[in-house]
């Protein structure tokens, strides 16, 4: 009966067996889910569910006449847990801390990020019908859809880790996941000065800017810790203000009491009942909010953050893609363009130059490490051009043997004019960090 799972290693037949148990897992799968009650399973504890598996799954191996190893057996049980009550193959992944990102090029091909490398796995999907299974799994548990009519989506994990997946016709190879993990542990700015992500005065720095309710945009490339960061100077914002925030993907780990927390909507099969982020927005303002923190500006919305943080909303904090703060600002322009405000691009530029006072520059350099490597204060206009001063940098200096960046952290010199803010608000602020004279080398 499985002597088609089984294959001989060396020559003659001479050598270990190993055994393809595929078929076996995929058939003691089905046993179990038929034998489970799925409207009690939910309702389980993860331990007294587990535990209940186990006892199945065992006396289901018991009436299979297959020979197993205690390490085969414990393996399968351990795979079948997984498909029941995790993510198949990926949830080992998933649990483990080491890992960054989790992406799934098809079923057969999954690479993980460590230390800010990619590294190509061993771990695979039975075939792309397995691979749909565990997509609609994630995405179902989020109230979201995902099919030929609508063949992207963006979800997350229960853990709060944010999850994309893109399937055929749109995926060539076969169905796509990344998957982008949520840190267990919160992380707190202390732990990004001893990473050497930023120096001990940028992260005081930063705590006095929140604090002074000036607002803030953080700039970056994928991947560089930008929704990190935000999630960090969130927790700077004193416990006794109203936070609403507003995201695609609910990433944001607030420790305040006092947060309301909105997400968007996909439309529905009909194609409607779309919630996007410019609507929640707009909806937010009616909400009194002392802060808005928002995920990210992609679109329109950008256009209604910036009537918010100029309209009495001070201290707001959102994230961009761009890969200067110049160049953050020139997207800004872009996206208020996008939602289809026709204004002289002098007006324009001056509106964008009020509503932000903070370009945070967050950059992931070529051995993954990731560093604030600029802070910019934006100053006014000069003629139709919209000023910034830079007040920290930091400059790659070169490699090591292991490929490892050097660099130096420095301020540039120049004083910040938020500094009167802060003397205003009673927020102490050493002035010798702005000497350039002090070099912090990593």
């Amino acid at each position: 009966m499985f002597q088609s799972e089984w294959s001989d290693v060396g020559e003659g037949g001479a050598g270990p067996e190993v055994m393809d148990l595929s078929p076996l897992k995929e058939r003691l799968h089905r046993q179990v889910i038929d034998a489970l009650d799925l409207t009690i399973v939910a309702s389980l504890d993860d331990d007294l569910l587990k535990a209940e598996l186990n006892k199945l799954v065992t006396e289901l191996l018991e009436s299979e006449s297959v020979p197993l190893s205690m390490k085969e057996r414990e393996s399968l049980i351990s795979d079948i847990q997984h498909e029941v009550m995790g993510l198949g193959p990926l949830e080992p992944l998933v649990q483990d801390q080491s890992v960054n990102d989790i992406l799934v090029n098809r079923c057969d091909q999954i690479y993980v990020e460590r230390a800010g490398k990619l590294v190509l796995t061993d771990v695979k999907f039975r075939d792309e019908s397995h691979l749909r299974k565990i997509i609609e799994k994630i995405v179902s548990a989020v109230g979201r859809r995902i099919d030929e009519s609508s063949p992207m989506c963006d979800a997350r994990l229960l853990d709060g880790s944010r999850v994309n997946a893109i399937i055929p016709p749109l995926a060539l190879d076969g169905s796509s996941i990344s998957i982008r993990k949520f840190s267990k542990d919160k992380l707190e700015i202390q732990d990004l000065v001893d990473k050497k992500s930023m120096t001990p005065e940028i992260a005081e720095l930063l705590r006095g800017i929140v604090e002074a309710r000036l607002n803030i945009i953080i700039s970056g490339g994928t991947g560089c810790g930008k929704t990190t960061i935000l999630n960090i100077l969130s927790g700077f914002i004193p416990d006794d203000e109203r936070i609403v925030t507003i995201e695609d993907s609910a990433e944001l780990q607030l420790r305040q009491a006092h947060v309301v927390r909105l997400e968007t909507r996909p439309p529905n099969v009909e194609g409607r009942g779309e919630v996007s982020q410019r609507e929640l927005v707009k909806n937010c303002l009616r909400m009194r909010p002392d802060r808005i923190v928002m995920g990210e500006v992609r679109s329109g919305e950008c256009l209604d953050m910036l009537q918010a943080m100029n309209t009495g909303h001070d201290g707001s904090l959102t994230t961009i893609h761009a890969n200067t703060p110049r160049d953050c600002l020139t997207r800004v322009e872009t996206l208020v363009a996008m939602a289809g405000l026709n204004l002289a691009t002098k007006a324009l530029r001056h509106y964008i130059s009020s509503a932000i006072d903070v370009v945070l520059q967050q950059t992931r350099l070529s051995d993954g490490s990731r560093k604030t490597t600029s802070i910019s204060e934006i100053v006014g206009m000069e003629g139709e051009t919209i000023t910034i001063q830079e007040i920290f940098n930091f400059q790659q200096t070169g490699l090591d043997a292991e490929r490892k960046v050097h660099g130096i952290f420095r301020a540039t010199g120049v004083r910040p004019k938020f500094v009167e803010r802060f003397k205003a608000l009673g927020i102490e602020c050493d002035l010798s960090i702005f000497d350039p004279e002090k070099i912090y080398e990593v």
